[in-house]
């Protein structure tokens, strides 16, 4: 008997790299400053003014992220995703964007993550359950839900459907209500379900980010439905936003 197309397109997008697997508004980093004091003559200052403490220093480097991935982030980008998984064959780890306002990196607050059932690995293969190492852009989103407000290309299909279950028996329904695209093996500037793989099917396909259903993903990183829509209204093209993903030990080299 023949699956209905929607069964069809799901079957293919978790062979390809999603698996079976997660507010209020966009989360954009702030630079909180005491209130300015009363007007006084530049040479003498209030005594307000001279006890506040000065500014934290912001990194001209990205944190936890060494020399090796820093260096492949694009010149330009102003925005970063850096995803920092617990361990080489863990599967949970943790989220922070970095947006770059030209005197360092400022940090947005910290959001829990899950990745491929057998952790990471920097060399990719078709269904090796582990998500890739490195830098990519980050260009379209989409979703089996309407738009939230996203600056990214937007897509809303049916075919973002899912179901049955992930590998600890959970359901997998609603994983793609929200997804963003990981340009990994994949035509930037296209639909996340765009089914064209520049370096072939071997190297796997349909790296995203989307929302997490409660357990290992097959390649893809996941977060709540929350922080996923957090997340869509925070990117911004104009800043050439890009993730940097993989372990914590790997990133920090």
């Amino acid at each position: 008997m023949s699956l209905p197309r929607r069964a069809l397109i799901g079957l293919a997008l978790l062979l390809a790299g999603c698996a079976p697997e997660g507010s209020s508004g966009p989360s954009a980093a702030v630079v909180l400053s005491p209130a300015d004091g009363p007007a006084v003559p530049f040479d003498q200052p209030s005594a307000a003014s001279a006890a506040r403490p000065d500014p934290p220093e912001l990194p001209s480097r990205l944190p936890g992220v060494g020399e090796r991935l820093g260096s492949a982030v694009p010149a330009g980008t102003r925005q970063v995703l850096v995803v920092s998984g617990d361990g080489p064959d863990a599967s949970t780890g943790q989220a922070v964007l970095y947006r770059d306002d030209g005197d360092g990196w400022l940090a947005g607050p910290t959001w829990p993550t899950r990745n491929a059932l057998r952790g990471w690995t920097a060399d990719h293969r078709r269904n090796d359950l582990r998500s890739p190492i490195g830098v990519f852009t980050l260009s379209d989103a989409g979703g089996l839900l309407p738009d939230p407000g996203s600056r990214l290309p937007y897509s809303r299909s049916d075919d973002f459907a899912v179901s049955g279950t992930g590998f600890e028996g959970e359901p997998l329904e609603g994983s793609f209500d929200y997804v963003i695209a990981i340009d990994y093996n994949r035509v930037p500037g296209s639909t996340p379900l765009d089914p064209r793989r520049p370096l072939g099917d071997r190297y796997g396909s349909g790296i995203w980010l989307h929302v997490d259903h409660g357990g290992p993903t097959h390649g893809c990183v996941s977060m709540s439905a929350d922080r996923m829509r957090e997340l869509l209204l925070a990117l911004d093209p104009a800043l050439r936003p890009v993730v940097v993903m993989g372990d914590a030990g790997t990133l920090a080299r």
